[in-house]
């Protein structure tokens, strides 16, 4: 295939849907393609019913302490959302891009894309890798299993640069998080009759008054130094949606919600789940006390450890001499960094575009964001020799 600039590249990344929900193989289908086209062998782990799949690759020597510009294909629907543009084309207007994906993430895939043909084409001293995942945006499911495949067949990085939308700041430090989809199962009988039924609504409030106690007793701790530079400066748990119930006299039969932890780094995120898994146990128990059929069940749908930053790291190293950052911050929504660094990698966050504008009706990328993330991967190109 003819060689792209970052412009095209992004136009045709956005072109495939890959809303998570559905497959991302035309995409990967397309890239492998193109990247063979240009002499780049990309290798791909599949996921478990192979309706989706991860895609790496490898330029310059073949030896550890290379560059792994990170993102993922996947981004969320467009359903119910009145877009002024077709959200698969991308349009600029303005000085913004416009389309699903712009921002989050594609924009930066593309940049990474074209920085991978280019250092191909022109030759490094160093090596540069190309990391991207499935099922990011729900829960960062995809990664951990493709950086497993990654360190089986490539050589391992020094540093990871994962691309979320930063508006080009070096972020070194994001919170961790984790979920529970929770059902309470009850027992229906007439409202007058309560004792002798479960109400799963009633009960299942008790576990949402336990996440709100849990709440204020963090809240209540002095704030930590690792926490400080968050906002909120703690850890946070979090019930967004609920349902469930029959009738208004009729005890529900079943209640339904999630509960979602966004935890600091370095704070215990395993405890805190095992924590809430224990009073569910108890509530449990005591709803199976009263009526066998009626009781509790969790099933956890996510877990993303923390980034922390590091000591001089080898990611926030390069950030700063890339974009001459003499600082860096922390989010509190986290990412596929922190399962890099889990995994041995150093990792830092930086990419073009601003996290307000992710999952949002007529996402946009502003033009000068897309510019200084080819700058960006102009400098990084330089660094690699």
């Amino acid at each position: 295939m003819r060689e792209m600039t970052s412009r095209q590249l992004l136009a045709q990344l956005v072109a495939f849907p890959t809303v998570s929900r559905d497959s991302n193989l035309k995409l990967i289908d397309w890239l492998e393609d193109y990247l063979a086209s240009h002499g780049i062998k990309a290798h791909r782990y599949w996921n478990e019913d192979g309706t989706k799949a991860a895609l790496f690759a490898h330029v310059g020597p073949w030896e550890q302490g290379g560059v792994v510009l990170s993102g993922h294909s996947d981004v969320v629907p467009v359903d119910g959302q009145d877009w002024q543009t077709d959200p698969w084309t991308v349009v600029e207007r303005d000085g913004r891009l416009y389309g699903r994906g712009t921002c989050d993430m594609k924009g930066y895939v593309a940049l990474s894309v074209w920085a991978l043909v280019q250092a191909q084409k022109r030759g490094v001293r160093r090596p540069l890798q190309l990391a991207l995942s499935y099922d990011e945006e729900v829960g960062c499911t995809g990664a951990p299993p493709m950086i497993a495949a990654m360190q089986g067949v490539l050589p391992q990085a020094s540093a990871a640069v994962i691309g979320e939308p930063s508006t080009m700041a070096l972020i070194n430090g994001h919170k961790g998080g984790t979920g529970f989809h929770v059902h309470v199962k009850g027992f229906e009988v007439h409202s007058s009759l309560l004792p002798y039924g479960v109400s799963a609504i009633m009960e299942g409030a008790r576990l949402i008054g336990w996440i709100n106690a849990k709440n204020a007793e963090i809240q209540a701790r002095p704030i930590s130094e690792a926490a400080a530079a968050f906002h909120p400066p703690f850890t946070t748990l979090h019930v967004g949606m609920i349902s469930g119930g029959t009738a208004h006299n009729i005890t529900a039969g079943d209640c339904r919600f999630a509960v979602e932890m966004r935890v600091v780094p370095g704070e215990d995120l395993e405890g805190l789940a095992a924590e809430f898994e224990a009073e569910a146990a108890r509530l449990d128990a005591a709803l199976k006390a009263v009526r066998p059929e009626a009781g509790v069940t969790l099933s956890r749908f996510f877990g993303v450890p923390g980034l922390r930053p590091e000591i001089e790291g080898a990611a926030e190293m390069l950030v700063r001499r890339l974009t001459g950052a003499n600082a860096a911050g922390v989010v509190s929504y986290g990412t596929e960094a922190g399962q890099f660094q889990e995994a041995g990698y150093s990792a830092v966050i930086c990419g073009p575009g601003d996290i307000a504008q992710a999952h949002q009706v007529d996402e946009y990328l502003e033009v000068s964001e897309f510019d200084a993330g080819q700058r960006f991967m102009e400098a990084l190109l330089g660094e690699l020799g």
